[in-house]
C-alpha cells in the first residue's frame, strides 16, 4: 500500500472521528437526559414481547444499601410464573430434570444490577401464547415484574431454528450420545468434519477459482499501465479477463459465507444446547437421551461452554496464520514488494485475518474454538491439495507453451534456410540471369 492510500484512509479516519465526537457532544448536550436516581429494588423482563421458544430474561437491579438474596429452588425456576386466562392470574409450574448439586442462591449486591435467564424452563412455561408476569421473594417481600406477552415465532426465526440450529444440534447431541464418555469435545471435531465434508465440492470449487484470480492478477495490473487512469476502460477489460479465464473476484468469500450461519448456529448450541430446556429440539429417538451426561471438559484441558482467553486463541491463530500464507502462495508471500493494491491488501489480510480470528476466539466458548480450529486444519489439507493440483496445471502450460515456441522457431529457422537458398541459387550449381 503506498504513501498516498495510507494518507488517505488516516484523513478519512481522523474526519470520521471529528464528526463523531461533534454528534456525540451535541447529542449529550441536548438530547441525552440525566437519568432518573433509582431506589429499592428493580425487578423486569428484558422485553415486554417475547416469541416462542426464546428464553424469557428477567433482571433484577438493587439500589439498597445491602445485599439482596433471590433464593435457588431448582429444580423449579428461581422465579413463579402465572398466566392470564379470562381476567384471572393462573400460576404455571415446572420441574426440570435437572441436577441440582451445587446450586446456589443468587446473592445481589449494593448497586448491581443483574441479569439471569430463564433458559431451563422457558419452553415449559411459556410455551402458549398469551400475557405473563413473574413473581420472586425478594429482601422479605413478593415482587411482581411487569407483564409481557408470548407471540409466535416469526417467520425467519422459525427458518433459523429449522434449517440452521435444530440440524446442527441434533447432529451434536447424536454424536455425543454413541460416544464413549459422551465426550462433547470429541463429538464437535465429528460434527466439523461431517460439515467440512458436506461443503468439500463447493469449498473446493472456490479454492481452484481463488488459484486462478491469484494467477491472472499481473495481466491486471498491466492494464493500468495500457490506460492510466481511465477506470471506465480499465474497469471493462478487467471483467473480459475474468469472463476468458470463468473465475470470479468474488469466488475466495464463498467458503466463509457457508460457514458464517453454521458458526453462529454451533455457538448458540455450545452455549445453551446442553441444557435441558433444549431437549423439545431434538429429534424422536434422541429426545430419550439425558443431556446431563454429556461431558463438556475436554479431556481435563478446557471446559468447552467457558470462554480460554490464551490457549485455543493462539492455536486458532496460528492455524489461521498457516491457512491464509498457503492460499496466498509461496510467490506472494515471498514477494519483496506486492505488484498491485490487490495483492497488497492480501498479503495485509495473511497478519489481520489470523489476529481477527484469535480475538474471536477469544470471546467465544472454547467448543466454537475447537471446532475453528478443527475446521482450520480442515481447510490447510484442502488447500494443500488445490496448491499441488495447480502448481501441475501450471507446469502442464508452461511445458505446452515451451513446445510451442520451439515449433516456431524451427518453423522459422526452416524457412529462413529457404529463403537465403532462393537467393543463392539452385542446389544444382546454375545461376540465374536477371534480365535488366
Amino acid at each position: 500500500m503506498d504513501k498516498k492510500a495510507i494518507q488517505n484512509f488516516l484523513s478519512q479516519a481522523l474526519t470520521f472521528l471529528v464528526i463523531f465526537l461533534i454528534v456525540n457532544f451535541i447529542f449529550n448536550q441536548f438530547f441525552n437526559k440525566p437519568e432518573e436516581t433509582k431506589t429499592g429494588i428493580q425487578f423486569y423482563t428484558s422485553s415486554k414481547n417475547f416469541a416462542q421458544n426464546d428464553t424469557v430474561i428477567f433482571h433484577i437491579d438493587n439500589y439498597t444499601d445491602h445485599a439482596i438474596t433471590l433464593k435457588n429452588q431448582c429444580p423449579n425456576a428461581p422465579v413463579a410464573a402465572s398466566k392470564l386466562n379470562n381476567g384471572q392470574w393462573t400460576p404455571v409450574t415446572y420441574s426440570a430434570p435437572v441436577k441440582c448439586e451445587g446450586t446456589k442462591d443468587d446473592i445481589i449486591q449494593p448497586g448491581e444490577k443483574r441479569q439471569i435467564k430463564l433458559h431451563t424452563w422457558s419452553h415449559e412455561l411459556f410455551k402458549d401464547l398469551g400475557n405473563y408476569k413473574l413473581t420472586a421473594e425478594l429482601d422479605g417481600q413478593s415482587m411482581e415484574s411487569n407483564q409481557f406477552e408470548i407471540n409466535n415465532m416469526s417467520f425467519f426465526g422459525w427458518l433459523w431454528t429449522t434449517v440452521i440450529y435444530q440440524p446442527i444440534y441434533n447432529a451434536l447431541i447424536f454424536f455425543a450420545s454413541i460416544l464413549p464418555g459422551h465426550n462433547l469435545g470429541l463429538a464437535i471435531i465429528l460434527l466439523t468434519i461431517l460439515i467440512r465434508t458436506i461443503l468439500l465440492f463447493p469449498n473446493h470449487k472456490a479454492l481452484k477459482s481463488q488459484k486462478k484470480l491469484q494467477s491472472i492478477q499481473h495481466k491486471i495490473s498491466a492494464l493500468k499501465d495500457k490506460h492510466g487512469d481511465d477506470q471506465q476502460k480499465i474497469a471493462q477489460e478487467t471483467f473480459a479477463i475474468y469472463k476468458e479465464h470463468k473465475v470470479s473476484p468474488f469466488s475466495s468469500c464463498l467458503p466463509m459465507l457457508i460457514q458464517l450461519p453454521i458458526l453462529i448456529g454451533l455457538f448458540n448450541v455450545i452455549q445453551n444446547g446442553m441444557d435441558p430446556g433444549s431437549s423439545y429440539l431434538l429429534y424422536g429417538p434422541l429426545k430419550a437421551f439425558d443431556l446431563t451426561q454429556v461431558d463438556t471438559n475436554f479431556f481435563g484441558l478446557l471446559d468447552l461452554t467457558k470462554i480460554d482467553f490464551i490457549a485455543m486463541p493462539i492455536i486458532v491463530g496460528a492455524m489461521q496464520f498457516l491457512q491464509v500464507k498457503l492460499t496466498l502462495g509461496r510467490s506472494k508471500a515471498k514477494a519483496a514488494k506486492p505488484a498491485n493494491e490487490m495483492e497488497a491488501a492480501s498479503r495485509t489480510m495473511m497478519y489481520v485475518m489470523p489476529v481477527m480470528i484469535a480475538f474471536f476466539t477469544a470471546s467465544v466458548p472454547s467448543g466454537v474454538g475447537l471446532y475453528w480450529a478443527f475446521s482450520t486444519l480442515y481447510g490447510i489439507i484442502q488447500q494443500m491439495i488445490v496448491n499441488r493440483q495447480h502448481e501441475s496445471t501450471e507446469t502442464t502450460i508452461k511445458v505446452a507453451d515451451d513446445l510451442s515456441n520451439k515449433e516456431k522457431k524451427e518453423l522459422y529457422k526452416k524457412k529462413n534456410e529457404e529463403r537465403k537458398k532462393e537467393d543463392a541459387g539452385d542446389d544444382d550449381g546454375t545461376i540465374r540471369i536477371i534480365k535488366a
